[in-house]
């Protein structure tokens, strides 16, 4: 199995870490797909990684998943899984919430609406081994480096990187046919965030020429809820692309947008370091 994060480190340590949780693309032999490889591919944040690539250079630690989200979803709770995606019963309780009722668990039901992700009933091994081999170890190394920068720094800013559809459909909370700014800044309402990061990151992008929305459609996911905690100086915040600046959808390639995207990006990065906590 290919190992499953990349982490990119700058010259010099700074508070800023980007992690891209979606972005993988290694499809390992035992994911059998319910689809074609060209449809499970839409369930990618595609090229979210190369997008960032730039980070690192600036300053910005950056981590990113290998596998595809389809294989498994590092965005949600270990234990949301859908019972009907399993052969067997799952030994423990499970906690599925309405990200499984819409196809969207740790386990993902469907890419888009009737499109199935996953070929076959899965074993307890199979889901276990996923979440062993790389769920759990994604979050461990994006643990082990909000405590180096936090130890350093006694601060940390984080963002969590996606892209989202253009338009929304049957399985978004914005419902079929909605369609979404360029950005949605997400800080779970205020709890994984301070204001001064939010706003920062949402008026660096406005100022761009960028439509940006606030926690609609997307509040934040479990990684900024499990790792903000403002009262103790770690910040987190999520940005969802829209994926009509820089992606062909259906054919989930780059388009002319890709450069001119990465270099606002690598713009914000620069307005997020110069701003970042010190000691």
């Amino acid at each position: 199995m290919n190992a499953p994060f990349e982490i990119v480190r700058p010259a010099a340590l700074t508070p800023v870490l980007y992690d891209s949780p979606h972005s993988g693309r290694y499809y390992p032999a035992d994911f059998v797909l319910g689809a074609s490889l060209a449809q499970i591919r839409r369930g990618e944040d595609a090229y979210v990684d190369e997008l960032l690539r730039g980070a690192p250079a600036l300053g910005a630690t950056l981590l990113v998943a290998t596998h595809p989200r389809c294989y498994i979803d590092l965005n949600r709770d270990e234990r949301d899984i859908d019972a009907a995606l399993l052969a067997e019963p799952w030994p423990e309780p499970l906690a599925p919430s309405e990200k499984t009722e819409r196809g969207l668990g740790l386990i993902r039901r469907f890419v888009v609406p009737g499109v199935e992700a996953q070929g076959r009933l899965l074993t307890v091994r199979d889901v276990r081994d996923r979440i062993d081999g790389v769920y759990r170890p994604y979050h461990a190394a994006l643990d082990s480096h909000v405590a180096e920068i936090h130890a350093q720094f006694g601060a940390v800013w984080h963002v969590n990187w996606h892209s989202m559809k253009s338009v929304g459909n049957a399985m978004t909370p914005d419902g079929a046919g909605a369609a979404r700014a360029d950005f949605v800044v997400s800080d779970r309402r205020g709890a994984s965030a301070s204001p001064t990061l939010t706003a920062l990151v949402v008026d660096t992008l406005r100022s761009f020429g960028c439509s940006v929305s606030v926690n609609d459609p997307y509040a934040g996911g479990t990684i900024v809820q499990r790792i903000g905690r403002p009262a103790n100086g770690v910040h987190s915040v999520q940005i969802e692309i829209n994926r009509r600046l820089y992606l062909d959808e259906s054919a989930v390639e780059k388009t002319a947008g890709f450069d001119d995207l990465a270099r606002r990006l690598d713009e914000l990065t620069r307005c997020l370091l110069a701003e970042a906590p010190r000691l």
